[in-house]
Formats: C-alpha cells, structure tokens, sequence
C-alpha cells in the first residue's frame, strides 16, 4: 500500500473545524481564515452565538456552518466531524481551541470544577484531534491538526494551577501525538500553539473561585496574533508556534533548570488577583459548566501589543536567519572598523 504524502492545500482551498468558536481565539481565527477564503465549520456549547457569526460570515461571501457540540463529549465531537463530511465533503484543518479557566489556589478548587475543565482542555483535545487523524489520514494530501496551548504549560502560573496543568497535558499529548504519526508515516502535520497572555475575554469566561478581581499581566498580545499562527500552521507543517515575547521560551529553558526561579519570574508577569477587593467587578457568568456570554473576540486591554517578534521569527525562519546574518555582519564591520581607527590613532 503506497504511503500518501502530506501536502497542506492553501487556504483558500480548505475547509477548516474550530471549536470554542464564538469568542476570543476561535472567533478570531474564524474571521480571519473566513477573509482568506476558507469554507468553515464551527463548534461551540452556544446555539445563538453560533448562529450569529455564521450568518455574519455567510454575508460576507464565505462558506459556513456550525454544529452545536459540547468538545468533553466524544459522540459530539464525532458529530461535528460527521457534520463537516456530509456538508464538505470533508476538512483538511481541525482547531482544537475550546478552552475554560479557573482563577483559584488549587487546593480550594473542587473536584468537580477541575474535572469540567480537563473535560473541555484535555479531553476535549485529545477527542478532536482523534477524530481528526482517523479523517486525515487517509485524505489526498493529509492534512492539519492544531492545538491550542499556552505558555502556562510550560512554567505554571499562580493561582491557575489547574489551568496549567490542562495546558501541560495537552502539551504531552500533542508531542505524543506528534512522535507516533511521524512514526506510521501519517500524513498529518500537528502544531501546538503556545499563546502568552491574550487580549481575549479570558478573565471574564474564568470561574473566579476568590474574592478578588483578576489582574492582567504585564504584556498582553493581540488576538489576531494568535489566529494568524494558528492559519500559518494549516497552511504550513510545524511542530510548535509560542505567540509572545523572547522572555516566554526564556522562562521556559530557566523553568527547565531552575524551576524556582522560573515561578518568580512568572508570578510577576502571569495574570493574578488584585488584592483591593474593590476593584472587583463581576462577570456575566464563568462558561465552566455551562455557555456564557459570548461573541467578543478582544478584551481591549490597555496596551495591547500588536506584533511578537518570537511568532515572526518562528513563521520566517530563512528571513529570520538572514536578518540576523546581515546584523552579524554589520556589526562586525563596524567592529574593524572602530578598531582600525583606534589603530591609526595610535
């Protein structure tokens, strides 16, 4: 039996599957792959949100539709994959990028509680990105399976220990995932995303189980950042993208060596809690066990930044090694340069 080989179609050819599609990343993705001229199928627990932007989207000339589908529960994430083939013909891209929080010492969360999230940000990735391969691997071209991490995978961050620890499992199982394929010969390109903070509803979709409000951290990135990675992954086999700056892979080699002082950096950039209880301010709902309000894809924190040279660097990598060549060069002339005046001077 030939092996196929993988071959990533552009995409304006694609058909693409995002789950947690209504808000923050997934409907920033959404938008954009929809403006480049993929044909989508979207995923989320919220009917009406769903709706909303699909319709939004079909008036702008793309090709959408959506499945209601809860991504802990594997019969629906199946549903969603049946759905794409008998309404596509298929996909060639699936987004796993549902995901909730929890803002709480992990000793006080419930089990409950930590157990709704790990169905949404670990089985829910591992039940995507199943159905996925089982679909991909025998389609002309194969094709992209992208997940969603984050930096809190890596190092974990005060206060969202159980958020970290979603992040780090999903982390193994992708790099799991990543050796076994390579290994068959699949033709199945798997990308982690590993997004620092993001200017998206995040504080207010968390179960914020303190009394206190949730401070942002010090640098804080543009959604569209991490939408524009995730689209550069389909398009584009590569094995892991961190959105955010130098200092995340930073912390993540120190984290490897000295774990202590990788928490004491992170505990002074990770978002916290603001110990003045009144700036407090309630949110509509945590989307924990049930959707809440959705629809926004951006926070606007102050501040926001608007570009990550480490995302850059990673999607241009010749351009990259280039650059810094050229600056090589430069500043070794300007060294002989300083050194052959300070000679003749002499």
């Amino acid at each position: 039996m030939t092996k196929l080989a993988l071959k990533l179609k552009p995409l304006s050819r694609q058909v693409i599957v995002i789950t947690g599609a209504t808000s923050g990343i997934g409907l920033s993705t959404a938008r954009a792959a929809a403006h480049q001229g993929a044909a989508l199928v979207l995923a989320a627990r919220n009917e009406e949100a769903l709706k909303s932007v699909c319709d939004d989207l079909t008036a702008k000339g793309a090709r959408c539709a959506y499945v209601v589908a809860d991504v802990g529960v594997c019969l629906e994430v199946q549903a969603v994959a049946d759905f794409a083939i008998a309404e596509f013909g298929g996909f060639d891209t699936w987004v796993n990028n549902a995901g909730v929080t929890i803002i709480g010492a992990v000793t006080d969360t419930p089990l409950e509680d930590q157990r709704r999230l790990f169905d949404t940000n670990y089985w829910g990735v591992v039940h995507g990105s199943r159905v996925a391969v089982e679909h991909l691997r025998t389609r002309d071209g194969g094709g992209a399976v992208i997940n969603v991490g984050s930096a809190l995978g890596d190092v974990p961050a005060p206060m969202q220990g159980v958020y970290s620890a979603s992040k780090s499992a999903v982390k193994t199982f992708t790099q799991a995932l990543q050796f076994e394929l390579a290994g068959q010969g699949v033709p199945v390109s798997v990308t982690l995303i590993k997004p620092q903070a993001v200017d998206s509803p995040y504080a207010e979709h968390a179960r914020n189980l303190t009394e206190l409000a949730v401070e942002s951290p010090s640098a804080v990135y543009a959604t569209p950042l991490v939408a524009q990675a995730i689209l550069h992954a389909a398009e584009h086999p590569v094995r892991e993208l961190d959105i955010g700056g130098a200092d995340g892979p930073v912390i993540r080699v120190i984290g490897s060596f000295w774990p202590w002082a990788a928490q004491r950096l992170l505990a002074g950039q990770a978002a916290g809690v603001n110990h003045d209880r009144a700036k407090r301010t309630d949110a509509p709902g945590d989307n924990l066990h049930h959707p809440s309000r959705d629809l926004r894809e951006r926070a606007f924190h102050a501040k926001v930044r608007q570009s990550s040279l480490v995302s850059s660097a990673q999607m241009r990598p010749k351009t990259t090694m280039a650059v810094a060549l050229l600056a090589g060069l430069g500043l070794g002339a300007l060294f002989r340069l300083g050194s052959k005046d300070r000679s003749e001077a002499a």
